[in-house]
């Protein structure tokens, strides 16, 4: 039987090898296809521009809106903005899969942009309507909170928002790089020129969102949310108005059926017993359209033995749900793999994720008087870290990064794990300085005696905590996809971006549940709310220490597998 089975097997792995060549012919000389580049270029990417300023405009300072305008509880404000964001990170995985499966990119972002545009109607209308919310709060007579309804109507609007941007955000990229020649090297200097001009302009959106649009909404949440919404119009404008210049790349179905195949093939085959096989080259099935052939080193397992009747006359398998190659088997070994790696940015990127909900709340207490005349509104202190980002980040790669190579004998300077290393000390860094400044606003505050509890306090002193949050977003978000894009396996490079938006939702989850764990507990056993509306009667400042242990923690789990993961190695076209 052990014969037979090696003699399939060697048969198979022939005719891969003839197909092998068929294919990678076949995809050269598609080299020269006319692909439109720039001029679609043009079109997607101010539709980008013009989407992320509607929608993190939106988002920005909308933890002010639910506690002020709202008037809701300072934990139950964070419990919303946790959960949508939450959602806002899952989302994108069903959006890829959707694109791959059935829609198409172009559709799925079409469909998306439309459902951007119903969530900011929405949330447009809980601010200019009446009756969709509480009356205001004068702060010397008891606050009304929203009803049922109108705290409905309003996650209504943030659904719809999430579905959105749950959608746009894994196809705009892929969508864009689609209308490059990959093949040849003007396309993929087209690419990299794009993916630089992508992030430039993120940066600048963020900017914008957390100065200018805050400010205006700062005046007038109507007028602002108006304006949002007809910027998202003007953006899906944009993008139909390239529809006549796009590529569209029909779906070629979704990677995550290869990866239930192989478990369903290995459980079918759970009790067959594995030949001992010499040749590593045996129904071998690399990818055709990846840089490098990337040869994972095999294992035994059960899901890629030959059983009777599962190739046709020709050698194909019968049955891909009871037949995987090695190579796919391999594969999905590998991403099981890189778990570890991808659970350990969980805790990490809890100060990221609520860097605008309780630094928006120690702001509201602090002195934010820039000049006479002006303040600041509370949520624009988080440019700080993008600002950080924007002078670290290419001082990094022009100075620091080759007297590391240098150091290192690395080409890259630091690996990606010992990026995602430095992020993690950055997180505890970032909640440490936090703590602190909380611990000395608020003893100001007590002693001063100040009315509305605003502490004669510049909230500049935020700025460090800002500044290490900034540094951890740079090395820990680097590092992860730097990690992803070099450790997937080609087939399944398009799973990396979701995973960093679904560590992303795992840690707005761990930060929801850890903020409603220590509210509850704190409330009823310590005699003192560490999390109270009111941060001067709470112990804001424990809560960040206790964040920064958790994270000092989560540094030990990553050097433990920063020591126990091998790179994978890949063999040059």
């Amino acid at each position: 039987m052990n014969l037979i089975v090696v003699q399939l097997l060697q048969e198979v792995e022939i005719k891969n090898k003839i197909t092998y060549r068929r294919r990678l012919d076949s995809s050269n000389s598609r080299a020269m296809e006319n692909k439109p580049g720039w001029r679609a270029i043009s079109y997607i990417l101010g539709n980008q521009i013009v989407e992320r300023i509607a929608t993190l405009g939106m988002m920005a300072n909308f933890m002010v809106y639910l506690l002020q305008f709202f008037n809701l509880g300072q934990v139950a404000a964070v419990n919303i903005l946790g959960a949508w964001t939450g959602v806002s990170n899952l989302i994108p995985i069903i959006g890829a899969c959707v694109a791959d499966a059935c829609l198409g990119k172009f559709k799925t972002i079409a469909i998306s942009s439309f459902g951007t545009l119903v969530g900011m109607v929405i949330l447009t209308l809980t601010a200019w309507v009446p009756q969709l919310h509480p009356p205001s709060c004068t702060g010397t007579e008891h606050c009304v909170h929203p009803t049922s309804s109108q705290l409905g109507f309003l996650i209504l609007g943030l659904g719809w928002l999430a579905l959105g941007t749950g959608g746009i955000g894994p196809c705009a990229i892929p969508f864009a790089i689609d209308q490059f020649d990959t093949t040849c090297s003007e396309g993929r200097k087209g690419v990299n020129r794009f993916l630089n001009w992508f992030y430039t302009s993120q940066t600048v959106v963020m900017l914008i969102s957390l100065t200018a649009v805050v400010y205006l909404r700062n005046k007038s949440w109507i007028l602002g949310f108006a304006i949002l919404s007809l910027l998202m119009s003007f953006s899906i404008i944009i993008f139909f108005v390239g529809a006549s210049v796009y590529v569209y790349i029909p779906p070629e179905g979704s990677i995550f059926s290869g990866i239930a195949q192989v478990f369903v093939a290995a459980y079918k085959k759970r009790q067959l017993k594995i030949p001992v096989i010499e040749d590593e080259g045996l129904y071998y099935d690399p990818p055709v359209d990846a840089k490098t052939l990337q040869k994972m080193p095999s294992t035994q397992h059960s899901s890629a033995l030959i059983g009777d009747n599962e190739l046709d006359a020709r050698g194909s398998v019968k049955n891909p749900w009871r037949l995987c190659s090695i190579q796919q088997v391999e594969e999905v070994k590998c991403l099981i793999k890189m778990l570890p790696i991808w659970a350990s940015g969980i805790l990490c990127l809890i100060p990221i994720v609520q860097q605008g909900t309780f630094p928006v709340s120690q702001a509201l207490k602090m002195d934010r008087h820039l000049g006479a005349n002006f303040t600041l509104p509370p949520a624009t202190y988080n440019v700080v870290s993008l600002i950080t980002v924007g002078i670290f980040l290419p001082c990094f790669d022009l100075f620091m990064q080759p007297a590391l190579a240098k150091v290192t004998k690395k080409e890259e300077g630091l690996t990606s794990l010992q990026k995602i290393v430095i992020g993690d000390i950055c997180s505890v860094l970032t909640m440490l300085s936090a703590g602190l400044v909380e611990w000395r606003r608020r003893g100001v505050a007590i002693s001063h005696g100040a009315p509305e509890g605003v502490a004669p306090m510049k909230a500049m002193w935020l700025a460090p905590q800002f500044v290490f949050l900034g540094l951890c977003e740079m090395f820990t978000l680097v590092g992860h996809f730097q990690f992803y894009s070099t450790e997937s396996p080609e087939k399944m490079k398009s799973i990396g971006n979701s995973l960093q938006y679904l560590v992303l939702a795992f840690s707005i989850y761990a930060g929801t549940l850890i903020v409603n764990v220590v509210h509850r507990v704190t409330r009823k056993r310590c005699g003192i709310d560490w999390l109270n509306d009111d941060i001067n009667d709470g112990r804001l400042d424990y809560y960040y220490f206790l964040v920064a242990g958790f994270a000092a923690l989560n540094l030990f789990y990553i050097l433990l597998c920063v020591k126990c993961y091998h790179y994978k190695s890949s063999l040059s076209k």
